[in-house]
């Protein structure tokens, strides 16, 4: 089972000119085939989302604008890690049961998945993701 010390902030190269700034996402950046890209953006600062793990899909969790927290928690240990950098992403593996909250206004939080949407292998209810941790 995963743990706290299988997430990992995840470097994005990015090139920088007098016209801006380009990031590249690769598939050698991540460490899984991206089977899905979804995004939320016009979150209320006082509303979180996530709340929720995965039986079988890891995540890249990316703030493309402004930022936000992810609460990362394996059942015996929870971490904060803020994400504010578009050339930072954080990865969680499976088993991992994350909140993501305190939304900046214009906040856009991207996420990169590893399995094409399957409500079957989402753990929603906390006291069952502590079970499957036993």
């Amino acid at each position: 089972m995963s743990t706290i010390k299988d997430t990992t902030i995840i470097n994005i190269p990015k090139v920088h000119d007098e016209r801006g700034s380009l990031a590249v996402i690769e598939k050698d950046a991540i460490p899984f085939a991206i089977k899905r890209v979804y995004y939320l953006y016009d979150v209320p600062s006082d509303s979180y989302r996530g709340g929720h793990a995965h039986k079988e899909q890891e995540s890249v969790i990316i703030a493309l604008s402004g930022s936000f927290e992810v609460i990362v928690d394996d059942g015996k240990l929870k971490k904060r890690i803020t994400l504010n950098k578009p050339t930072q992403g954080l990865y969680i593996p499976t088993h991992i049961w994350r909140e993501i909250d305190n939304f900046s206004s214009g906040a856009v939080c991207l996420v990169l998945a590893s399995t094409n949407y399957n409500e079957s292998e989402y753990v929603r209810e906390y006291d069952d993701f502590l079970l499957s941790k036993r």
